[in-house]
């Protein structure tokens, strides 16, 4: 007996099998590429910290030789210790908070007297190009966070680090320039976040 390609029976036939047999190789391939996904995953975030850390630009092979070497991760605390080459200990805090238009985060790694800022990377998801992203993409930006004290001189009852337009002193950053929201929302982070952490911070 002859087929009926035109009949519906033959086309919800066809198009069934055809969805069952792409949604079998699209899971097969994305099972298959999931292990190579979560490693590249790792090590953007392996290259993230050290950014914090003042450590940038490295290879690949480079920077997860380093994060072996230096970085422990406390579960505990929720905090990265880093023991760099010449034995200066240092804390990278995880920090995570809302955007203009997406997530935004930052690895902030502190000194062992976790009050003075040693370095930030920040990151987002999906800010404004030449605006908001240059959050991320502005590594001069970025730099001027170092030095900076999380607590203002002689009170650590409350978070004081901030980005601040048109201000720039022992704990303020000033605001990347056209991007009023994104930096309002990094100073937002920057005071939730860290509030935190406040018995690490003042232990």
């Amino acid at each position: 007996m002859k087929l009926n390609t035109n009949s519906n029976t033959y086309i919800i036939i066809y198009s069934t099998i055809m969805v069952v047999i792409v949604a079998f190789l699209l899971a097969f391939v994305s099972q298959t590429l999931k292990p190579m996904q979560d490693a590249n995953v790792a090590l953007d975030t392996e290259k993230q910290i050290l950014n914090s850390l003042n450590l940038r630009g490295l290879s690949d092979e480079e920077a997860h030789a380093t994060y072996e070497k230096i970085v422990a991760f406390d579960e505990a605390q929720n905090v990265y210790v880093c023991t760099l080459e010449n034995g200066d200990v240092k804390y990278v805090l995880p920090l995570k908070g809302q955007g203009m238009w997406g997530g935004i985060s930052c690895f902030l790694a502190i000194d062992s007297d976790k009050n003075t800022v040693y370095g930030a990377y920040f990151n987002h998801e999906s800010e404004t190009a030449g605006l908001g992203a240059e959050i991320k993409d502005n590594a001069d930006w970025q730099a001027k966070f170092q030095g900076k004290k999380i607590f203002a001189d002689g009170d650590d009852s409350k978070i004081a680090l901030s980005v601040v337009k048109a201000v720039n002193n022992e704990t303020t950053v000033d605001a990347v320039t056209g991007a009023t929201v994104t930096s309002t929302a990094v100073s937002k982070m920057l005071q939730d976040q860290l509030a935190k952490y406040m018995d690490f911070l003042k232990n």
